[in-house]
């Protein structure tokens, strides 16, 4: 199965790419070890939402067709538990 991306997630991670080039710059002109770290949990943040949104939306299909095949879901909700644990 090949997974769309949406418009929205592509958005997100353009918006992460703009924070990282931030930090870099903060980098680049000496600021505060504060401030680069709150910028890069920042990043860190929304990371964690992309990668949330990207494993929801792809179990919630492969759960709609897991059932419409007469499969068991419990599997897919598994992986995707382990996915999610395994990102952080």
């Amino acid at each position: 199965m090949d997974y769309q991306y949406t418009d929205e997630l592509k958005a997100r991670l353009k918006r992460m790419e703009g924070q990282v080039r931030g930090v870099l710059r903060l980098m680049e002109e000496g600021k505060s070890c504060k401030d680069v770290v709150s910028q890069l949990s920042a990043v860190r943040g929304a990371a964690d939402k992309a990668i949330a949104q990207i494993v929801a939306e792809n179990l919630q299909l492969c759960i709609m067709e897991e059932q419409a095949s007469g499969g068991d879901t419990d599997k897919l909700v598994k992986e995707a538990i382990e996915l999610l644990v395994k990102s952080r």
